[in-house]
């Protein structure tokens, strides 16, 4: 069983570890070393996430087995404005993984996403990402394909996925 809580500044440790626990082995394949070092300290530095959580600029949950805070998700609710949650982070620790906890919590993102008059889930995927086939398989399809810029000649190379609810 998993409970979903939503955290505070008082859980950014616990976000960052994950974080950086989660990133090497997700992106390592992907990313310079450089490069994944770059975005860990620009996303998940103090200042980001507090200035993220207290102004909710993305609601943060903690994931949590019987044991222990197993992963993280970050979401925003009426994205751009429209009926629309974005799921900006969602992490689990590899030991967690292929356990059905991805399936719930994405269940659980869903209904929280209708109670806000969402119509669809939006997501961003390096398209090297193996995660891309787990998207598929929960109905979330492919939108459009993106090259973000984030500073020092780094790109994210994403497809933006989207399910409609």
């Amino acid at each position: 069983m998993i409970t979903i809580s939503e955290a505070s500044i008082s859980d950014i440790k616990i976000i960052q570890k994950i974080a950086h626990i989660t990133w090497p082995i997700t992106y390592g394949p992907i990313l310079s070393e450089k490069q994944l070092q770059y975005m860990l300290d620009l996303i998940y530095s103090d200042e980001a996430l507090s200035k993220q959580i207290q102004n909710k600029e993305q609601l943060f949950y903690l994931i949590s087995d019987e044991k222990s805070t197993i992963g993280f998700i970050g979401i925003e609710h009426h994205y751009n404005k429209e009926a629309i949650t974005k799921i900006h982070k969602i992490y689990f620790l590899p030991e967690t993984q292929g356990k059905g906890f991805g399936k719930k919590v994405f269940g659980w993102i869903g209904k929280a996403a209708s109670e806000n008059n969402s119509a669809a889930l939006l997501l961003n995927v390096n398209r090297f990402n193996t995660a891309l086939h787990f998207y598929k398989k929960l109905g979330f399809e492919i939108k459009e394909e993106v090259n973000i810029e984030i500073g020092n000649g780094y790109l994210m190379e994403d497809y933006i996925l989207e399910k409609q609810l």
